[in-house]
């Protein structure tokens, strides 16, 4: 059974529903914002695979490993909104719709990663998992050493980000900001949960997906703190505006 294509069919699917209802909720299910669904969609699709494609830089594997690239797939989602919303001339903000929908979705595939691929790096922990002997790149499968997993992890944090965003949806006011939050947090989830999956290093013992990320990560915090003086976020933490 292709468990990781069909979990991944599947977040998407739930991310289309989630999309949907909040975008009803919000007054803003329109032929607009269909367009800029499809443009994360088909963006989407480009990224992950190119960015898989990237690693081997083979042709022949631009099919077969680009479906597993999750960072790629967002950033191609995200820039086929952007293209998608400019050809059509739609200028509402988007990313809040966005944002309950990825968290859910994601969560729905990572269970098709987890069920597929290495878990993760050895540990002594004791929710440690095993993984089969013929789990593709999975050294530790083979001599069946226990391993974190790393994807439960990931599903964990997503179903817990899409609570806190359900909740924070209604708190604040300010347009693009629900997005801007999901951002920072898988960014920086993903940062660390790479020290456990299996993911090869390259440099200073960091993964590719590391050193992706440490741009992002320094521009979200600039990001965060410009939110935070100007008190965007205020209603979260209850925080009084000086006067």
């Amino acid at each position: 059974m292709p468990y990781h294509e069909i979990f991944v069919g599947l977040g998407v699917l739930v991310a289309s529903v989630v999309f949907v209802m909040e975008a009803r909720r919000r007054g803003a299910f329109n032929e607009q914002s269909l367009v800029a669904v499809t443009g994360a969609l088909v963006g989407g699709a480009i990224g992950m695979r190119l960015a898989g494609w990237m690693e081997t830089l083979d042709l022949d594997d631009l099919w077969l490993y680009g479906s597993r690239s999750i960072l790629g797939g967002l950033t191609g989602a995200y820039v086929g909104v952007l293209i998608a919303k400019k050809v059509i001339g739609y200028r509402e903000r988007t990313g809040d719709l966005f944002a309950p929908a990825v968290a859910l979705g994601m969560a729905v595939g990572r269970i098709g990663c987890h069920l597929t691929e290495a878990p993760g790096r050895p540990t002594d922990l004791p929710w440690g998992v095993h993984a089969p002997p013929t789990t593709p790149e999975c050294p530790g499968c083979l001599t069946g050493q226990a391993m974190h997993p790393s994807f439960v992890y990931e599903i964990i944090f997503q179903l817990a980000v899409f609570a806190a965003l359900v909740w924070a949806r209604r708190r604040l006011t300010r347009p693009g900001e629900l997005f801007t939050l999901y951002l920072a947090a898988y960014a920086a989830f993903r940062f660390l949960v790479e020290f456990t999956r299996a993911n090869e290093t390259v440099w200073l013992d960091l993964t590719r997906p590391q050193w992706f990320l440490i741009p992002g990560l320094l521009l979200l915090a600039l990001r965060l703190g410009y939110g935070w003086r100007r008190g965007y976020y205020d209603a979260l933490f209850r925080r009084k505006v000086m006067t």
